[in-house]
C-alpha cells in the first residue's frame, strides 16, 4: 500500500474531507445553500448540522496523516472507504425513501461511491487483513 497511486489518492481524498467537513462545520449556510437547502437560524439545526462536519474534518487529519506515515496508511484508508462509502450508501437510500435530490448531491453520491469503490479495491490489493498495524504484524508473523 505504498505506492504512488494509493498516496496520492489517500492525499486527495482527505483533502476533499478536509475541505467539506470544514465548509460544513464553519460555513453551513453557505455549503448548503449551494445545493438549495436553506437552513434557517435554529440553533438545534444548526448543531445538528456541524456536528458531521467536525467528524468530516477530523477523519480528513487522519486519512491526510496515512498519506505521510507509513503506520497509519491501513487505518486511512479503511477511513475513507468507511467514510465515503457510508455516505454514498446513505445518500442512495435517501434517494429510494425521499425522490431525487438536487444534481450537486446527486454528483456527490457518485464522487462519494466512486472514490469508497477505489479505496476498496486498493485494500484487497493490499492484502490488509486488519487496519490496526500491530494485528497485521501479528497476523504476519503468525503465517511464517
Amino acid at each position: 500500500m505504498n505506492n504512488r497511486f494509493t498516496l496520492i489518492f489517500l492525499f486527495l481524498s482527505g483533502l476533499l474531507l478536509l475541505a467539506i467537513g470544514s465548509a460544513i462545520l464553519l460555513a453551513p449556510h453557505a455549503f448548503h445553500a449551494s445545493n438549495g437547502i436553506a437552513l434557517g437560524d435554529d440553533p438545534s439545526l444548526l448543531s445538528e448540522v456541524r456536528a458531521p462536519g467536525g467528524l468530516l474534518a477530523a477523519s480528513a487529519v487522519l486519512v491526510l496523516l496515512g498519506t505521510f506515515r507509513r503506520s497509519l496508511r491501513s487505518l486511512a484508508m479503511t477511513l475513507t472507504v468507511l467514510v465515503y462509502g457510508s455516505f454514498g450508501l446513505a445518500r442512495l437510500l435517501g434517494l429510494a425513501l425521499d425522490g431525487m435530490p438536487s444534481s450537486g448531491l446527486v454528483a456527490s453520491t457518485a464522487i462519494e461511491l466512486i472514490v469508497a469503490a477505489i479505496g476498496l479495491v486498493i485494500l484487497s490489493r493490499s492484502g490488509v487483513t486488519s487496519a490496526w498495524p500491530s494485528q497485521e504484524r501479528t497476523a504476519a508473523r503468525a503465517a511464517r
